[in-house]
């Protein structure tokens, strides 16, 4: 009974960690992953370094050719911030 005791603080703070920590993560992580496959052509994109640009092409090797004032360029597909994109197109369709 005492070795129980003895452990029940450390499984309650490996399931705090769980909860507020290695969840949201995974929960996030699969988000991005869903966002980056249903990307389409014409969708507009903000890269996590900030680019905004169009998506032109997607291509089996997990990247993409975007078009901003720059020109064409690809990036990988898990370069494009699933955040900064939704908060993106949701100040224009507001607008």
């Amino acid at each position: 009974m005492e070795s129980i005791q003895g452990f029940a603080p450390l499984i309650l703070m490996f399931l705090v960690v769980y909860l507020f920590m290695i969840r949201p993560q995974m929960k996030r992580a699969k988000q991005e992953k869903k966002f980056a496959a249903e990307m389409k052509k014409g969708d507009k994109v903000v890269t996590k370094s900030g680019l905004h640009a169009k998506v032109l092409e997607l291509n089996d090797d997990e990247t993409c050719v975007l078009e901003s004032g720059a020109g064409k360029l690809k990036y990988e597909r898990s370069a494009i911030s699933l955040e900064l994109s939704q908060k993106l197109n949701k100040e224009k369709s507001a607008k």
